[in-house]
């Protein structure tokens, strides 16, 4: 049977691409397997497949009770394929913290404290001893690129920087910062995207003091553009909040040039969390995080800190 191979509900590039290289991987070392999605693709991603000449993965919204499954870039339930416990996890590989996962088996678990799904996917072919394609190259590069902001984030290892270099080899890419930058503007242009698109493009709910809060997150070399569709944006913060029961929803506009953060804070209880947490003042319902750019690193453990 074909093992299904998937990253995170509101995909990222680096969700989608390790879903591709990872199911090619095992594929190659004798476990068939098949990648699929949780979700739409965002437009960088959109771009980075067509520029590695790879098919957009089959969309995945059920599979059968007991079917084996190999997550990537993620290991908690909230973020998966609804009904994740029904199914066996027999494979994880991940660069965030342990989320709720439990098995009755052991299972494959690779777990490095690096800035991409797309690095330690890069390690384990390198120890499997199998040549890297120039697609699968360019598609672990591209989710370095875009997990690091291409090197700027303070989840950056050395490990990721050069496994960015040795990768961009591979896939012919001779100028690096040339091609973050193609992708950044690809995931910049949202057009008229709908607004509660564009709070889901990188968004997550996580459980903080025992109740749950929304966190999205625009990662863009044109603030601006978020900025000017405040009112949109935080109209559609305050249905998503009611509509799943939620505590709280904030939404950082991240520049990745300046490497600035800018947080749409919906009311005064809001803007009560955001100074405790982050100790910043809000205004016309926007807060100054400075440079925290990094929500792994910077921004979820500032509000496990504050709120337990």
């Amino acid at each position: 049977m074909t093992l299904p191979v998937f990253g995170h509900t509101n995909p990222d590039t680096d969700a989608i691409t390790s879903a591709l290289v990872y199911a090619s991987l095992l594929s190659r070392l004798g476990t068939e397997a098949k990648a699929y999605r949780l979700g739409d693709l965002n437009n960088e991603t959109s771009f980075v497949l067509k520029n590695a000449g790879v098919e957009v993965p089959e969309l995945l919204e059920s599979l059968p009770e007991g079917t084996e499954v190999a997550l990537v870039d993620h290991n908690e339930s909230g973020q998966s394929l609804a009904g994740l416990s029904s199914l066996k996890v027999t494979r994880v590989v991940d660069h965030h913290k342990l989320g709720d996962l439990t098995s009755k088996d052991p299972l494959y678990l690779r777990f490095e404290p690096v800035g991409c799904t797309g690095t330690i996917l890069g390690k384990l072919y390198r120890e499997s001893n199998l040549p890297i394609e120039g697609w699968e190259a360019r598609l672990m590069l591209s989710a370095i690129l875009s997990d690091t902001l291409h090197f700027r984030s303070p989840t950056t290892t050395d490990t990721d920087r050069e496994m960015g270099v040795y990768l961009a080899q591979i896939a012919g890419v001779s100028d690096i910062k040339a091609y973050a930058l193609e992708m950044f503007a690809a995931k910049s242009d949202l057009g008229d995207t709908p607004a509660d698109k564009l709070l889901k493009l990188d968004y997550k709910v996580f459980p903080f003091g025992g109740k749950k809060y929304g966190l999205g997150v625009m990662e863009t070399t044109n603030p601006g553009y978020a900025l000017g569709r405040k009112a949109e944006i935080l109209a559609a913060m305050q249905q998503e909040k009611d509509a799943q029961n939620l505590e709280g929803v904030f939404f950082s506009v991240v520049d990745i040039l300046e490497e600035t953060n800018q947080t749409f804070v919906l009311d005064d209880a809001h803007a009560e969390t955001i100074k405790g947490v982050f100790g910043a003042d809000t205004q016309e319902n926007v807060a100054d995080l400075g440079n925290r750019i990094s929500r792994k690193k910077q921004i979820v453990p500032a509000f496990e800190k504050h709120l337990g």
